[in-house]
């Protein structure tokens, strides 16, 4: 987990230098910011979480070869050394990211892009064809967000890992009726620009170079080849995990018990010894006193012998993190705040500090996101459902957001197999009627898939789907995580304040007194930028205003 900063075309840019280290958190290790000589007017910072190569791989990346290229990004490539051996490259660094300057040299941006298997956000700067070229992976799965003028195509352009490193860029340059945007970048896009000796940028184009669910077109040593769909899901996702192994830091593993987490927790521990690493895989569970994911965690943990820990934290704790969550997540969804607020309430425990000391040298944290594409949201065609296109393209607006953040905001590095291209693009290759859920229970192909194979006790393959912060939760009655919040809350937001809601909040309205307090903090930290978050998640097909499915009536049943 790393941080990426540049502005262009900004004049007296060094008043605005001090922006960048509103990402420090993302890369503790080391800072560096450079202008690009021969250029006026532009700067690049780079934070970095030391994961492979702590010598040679600080960036901005330059290379003897091609001197004229710069190199600045956030991710992981775990095919670098597959594709340097492919194209015969002379690697002049142990770094992953190496391999996309000689792949943006050989090729191009466009293809660059597409034979790389990893997880990335990047900006090259060509100071021999005057561009710059920037670019994020298929999910998003690492962040970018991009300041321009909008209905512009000439001027300035700015670049982050977060948006509140250049949200207070606008009030310094909306002048002469020009408006300043914010906005995320897609998943799955480069955008190509021009770039002048004074700094300023011109547009070229914006492109695809992906699609969710389509193949890739690097070559994979893992080929889903059998008749039988359940081994190729075990072999894929087996693959999934071993390529993310690639660190010279520990490995630790979020174990929150649920089916996910777990399997990610037991391949893990069976490929990192098979691998031939000698130390013990740590797992981490989370909750209150009475959580059902910590004893499900428990039970895990004993199974595949890891050394556990487990962290309980108060509701207390939770709310007065609240703030630091919202800051940090840059959102006001309902579920990623109450998802975070254990998690950093955590890092005020004694235990917590053990975990930081752990990851800074156990700097990567393997964890799922959520298999989305393989649950109930896609029970039919995805042509027919645009519903379940539309959560899958949106992934990156909520379950990897909360995910990046709620590691990146304590320097943590975040793995997520479960959206590993090739594997995915294996499942959306399937019928729907292998996808959808059987018997009435949910992720049924891929709970099937491993039954029986002794990679977890059946009771954990079979324990049924509880949201993060459900889960959490203490199963007193009246003690849900959620609960207690919401009474916090009710104290905070007058009855009145719901009644001018819409006109305070015309964009997304909130319609629950804790989504109006989420988005009062919010507005705070980030006035005007509510269109970060487009919609946020709420059940379908009910009438329900509470997202956790505790509150649902089928769950109480």
């Amino acid at each position: 987990m790393c941080g990426i900063w540049a502005i262009f075309g900004i004049p007296e840019y060094s008043k605005y230098t001090s922006h960048a280290m509103k990402i420090c958190q993302r890369g503790p290790d080391v800072f560096r910011m450079e202008t690009i000589p021969h250029f006026q007017n532009c700067c690049v910072a780079f934070h970095r979480l030391t994961i492979v190569d702590d010598l040679f791989g600080m960036q901005p990346m330059r290379i003897k070869a091609l001197p004229h290229l710069y190199l600045t990004y956030n991710g992981e490539i775990y095919n670098h050394k597959a594709v340097g051996k492919q194209y015969d490259f002379d690697f002049f660094t142990q770094c992953d990211g190496e391999v996309m300057l000689h792949l943006y040299d050989k090729f191009g941006v466009e293809k660059m892009a597409q034979m790389l298997d990893g997880i990335f956000a990047f900006c090259i700067i060509d100071t021999k064809k005057n561009e710059v070229h920037i670019g994020r992976d298929t999910f998003g799965i690492r962040p970018m967000f991009t300041l321009s003028v909008e209905g512009k195509e000439t001027g300035i352009l700015g670049l982050s890992s977060e948006a509140k490193a250049i949200v207070p860029l606008i009030k310094h340059f909306e002048i002469n009726s020009n408006k300043m945007i914010v906005e995320p970048f897609p998943p799955g896009h480069y955008a190509s620009y021009g770039l002048s000796p004074a700094g300023q940028t011109t547009f070229i184009e914006r492109k695809a170079y992906t699609q969710i669910g389509k193949p890739p077109v690097y070559e994979t040593s893992v080929k889903p080849d059998s008749s039988d769909v359940m081994e190729n899901i075990r072999k894929l996702f087996s693959e999934a995990v071993r390529k993310r192994l690639m660190t010279d830091r520990r490995i630790g593993c979020l174990l929150s018990g649920g089916v996910d987490s777990s399997l990610v927790a037991s391949y893990l521990t069976k490929l990192a010894k098979d691998s031939g690493i000698e130390y013990p895989i740590q797992t981490f569970s989370v909750g209150m006193e009475g959580s059902t994911d910590v004893a499900a965690a428990r039970i895990v943990a004993k199974h595949i012998g890891s050394e556990h820990h487990e962290v309980i934290f108060t509701a207390e704790e939770g709310i007065q993190a609240l703030r630091d969550v919202i800051y940090s997540l840059e959102t006001w969804e309902i579920m990623a705040i109450r998802f975070c607020c254990g998690n950093v309430s955590v890092s005020k425990s004694s235990v917590k500090r053990l975990i930081l000391w752990l990851f800074t040298l156990v700097k990567v944290l393997m964890s799922c996101v959520k298999d989305t594409y393989i649950s109930t949201r896609l029970q039919a065609q995805m042509k027919q459902m645009p519903e379940s296109r539309r959560l899958l393209d949106d992934l990156y607006l909520h379950d990897v957001l909360r995910a990046d953040r709620a590691t990146a905001a304590h320097g943590l590095e975040l793995r997520v197999p479960f959206l590993d291209v090739h594997f995915t693009s294996y499942i959306l290759s399937l019928s729907p009627e292998i996808r959808q859920p059987k018997h009435g229970i949910e992720k049924w192909l891929l709970r099937a898939s491993f039954d029986n194979t002794g990679a977890l006790p059946k009771e954990i393959i079979w324990r049924a789907k509880e949201g993060f912060s459900d889960g959490m939760s203490s199963t007193k009655p009246g003690q849900s995580w959620y609960e207690l919040l919401q009474n916090h809350i009710e104290n905070q937001v007058p009855d009145e304040a719901l009644a001018v809601s819409a006109e305070l909040y015309p964009y997304n309205t909130p319609k629950t007194k804790e989504g109006f307090y989420y988005r009062q903090i919010f507005e705070e930290f980030f006035p005007g930028q509510s269109h970060f978050i487009p919609y946020f998640w709420m059940p379908k097909w009910t009438n329900a205003t509470e997202p956790s499915a505790r509150a649902l009536e089928h769950y109480k049943q």
